[in-house]
């Protein structure tokens, strides 16, 4: 009987303990993006303010979520996750301008790196977004935005935000 009861006690410790360390998404993958973290003000490399930003994660840690609140009055929101079985990250962006982006990439040589699927332009005939967050330091992250041909070199630089932590 003593016996018993204490295979039934450590049967159920390791029960609690093994439901209380779960989580899904305490990966090192799903960390990579957490440089991204924070509440920031955003600027142009020449200073110039664009906006503020709010990044967070949310989904027991499974979504960093970007809220934008640009100068200029657009607002936006990004959704970005690790998706497991293709051992990527996605975003998924939305504005108040009604744009959207579907971007798809890795993190590489210490930035995280997501690029659109082939796009119908209007200025070029085909194109790519693709935008590179890299972390300068604890405080400061560059965010860069480009254009790419369909031959994936850049055509233009649509957005360069430097963000700085709000202290």
């Amino acid at each position: 009987m003593r016996l018993t009861l204490l295979t039934l006690l450590f049967f159920f410790s390791w029960v609690v303990t093994s439901a209380q360390s779960s989580c899904a998404c305490c990966t090192v993958q799903h960390g990579q993006f957490d440089f991204w973290l924070g509440e920031w003000n955003v600027s142009s490399p020449e200073n110039k303010v664009l906006g503020q930003s709010s990044v967070t994660k949310m989904e027991k840690d499974c979504i960093v979520r970007e809220e934008w609140s640009g100068a200029s009055g657009v607002t936006g929101r990004s959704f970005n996750y690790y998706d497991v079985e293709e051992s990527t990250w996605k975003q998924l962006w939305l504005d108040s301008g009604g744009s959207n982006l579907n971007l798809t990439g890795e993190f590489k040589d210490g930035s995280m790196v997501l690029q659109s699927g082939l796009k119908r332009g209007k200025k070029i005939s085909w194109y790519y977004d693709r935008i590179t967050w890299t972390k300068i330091d604890n405080n400061t992250v560059s965010q860069m935005w480009e254009i790419l041909d369909a031959n994936e070199r850049r055509v233009s630089v649509a957005f360069h935000g430097v963000y700085r932590r709000k202290i």
